[in-house]
């Protein structure tokens, strides 16, 4: 099982989209996302990694993607993210043994729901989803490009309270895992964090969740 340390920065959800990148990449804790899960089927590996830090109030995780093709069709949060050019993150509820994923794709649509299954889930309101802050380096219109390179940077800002946490007085550790995908891009790919030990794509696999500690 992976391990990061999430270190503290304060006031980080307050910075706009440059000053964060800066706190991000000179304090953040960084791993990459870069485990092929179904090699037989999807080969593809763009190279994709990511940051992580907490303030008092918000967890912050920030991607940085390089690779083959971009897509971005999805406009309406909630709506299919995962077949564009997309980066997620799962975590585990430590109370009461759900969990939450934060999907979102490369100009800044979420997906976010708890579930206590693939098919078991409710997806957040309207106004859940406002409380969680979204940073994109794109700008935010529909995307189609195949077989071309394209580098793209986003970040998510979550208030712990919609993770069953209180920021100040944080568990030792969570279960969680980083993932990239992009079903409908030209070159389908399917990587995470913390490999995902079945024989098909599955990411509602909490079961093979890394481990951050605070």
């Amino acid at each position: 099982m992976k391990t990061l340390s999430v270190p503290f920065i304060e006031g980080l959800e307050k910075y706009d989209f440059n000053a964060l990148a800066l706190k991000m990449e000179t304090e953040a804790a960084k791993a990459f996302i870069d485990t092929v899960c179904w090699p037989d089927e999807y080969p593809y590996r763009p190279d994709a990694a990511v940051s992580i830090a907490r303030s008092a109030t918000h967890i912050v995780i920030w991607y940085r993607v390089n690779g083959m093709d971009l897509r971005a069709k999805a406009m309406e949060d909630n709506g299919p993210v995962w077949e564009d050019s997309c980066c997620e993150f799962f975590v585990g509820d430590p109370s009461d043994g759900t969990y939450y994923n934060f999907e979102m794709n490369c100009i800044g649509t979420l997906l976010a729901a708890k579930r206590k299954s693939r098919t078991d889930f409710r997806f957040f309101s309207r106004e859940e989803l406002d409380q969680v802050i979204r940073h994109s380096s794109l700008e935010r219109k529909e995307y189609g490009t195949e077989g071309e390179l394209a580098g793209w940077q986003t970040a998510i800002c979550i208030p712990f309270g919609l993770i069953g946490m209180d920021g100040g007085n944080l568990p030792e550790n969570i279960r969680a895992n980083f993932y990239k995908c992009g079903d409908k891009t030209a070159h389908p790919h399917f990587l995470s964090w913390n490999p995902v030990e079945v024989p098909h794509p599955d990411f509602h696999r909490p079961e093979f969740f890394g481990l951050l500690e605070f």
